[in-house]
């Protein structure tokens, strides 16, 4: 009886010592991106920017040039009524 006892007590240390070790090494931390391309993309960003307001300046154009058409040609048919009408 003595024995069992001493073997499950050399157990138990054995195993609060195995529960003690040293854990494992942990695992590196990841490197930041290089500021570079974080200006790259702002610069992209930029760009993506200026292209979108050139399409929207060019949409606008083109608005204001089909404006101006419909007023020209109203502008004539009104001119031709008149002419009719004197």
């Amino acid at each position: 009886m003595t024995k069992l006892l001493a073997a499950l007590v050399a157990g138990l240390f054995s195993a609060a010592v195995f529960a003690q070790a040293t854990p494992a090494t942990p695992a590196t931390p990841a490197t930041p991106a290089a500021p570079e391309a974080k200006t790259e993309k702002k610069a992209e960003k930029k760009t993506a920017k200026k292209d979108t307001m050139a399409k929207a300046d060019k949409k606008e154009d083109k608005a204001a040039a089909k404006t101006e058409k419909k007023a020209k040609k109203t502008a004539k048919k009104d001119a031709k009524k008149e002419e009719k009408k004197s």
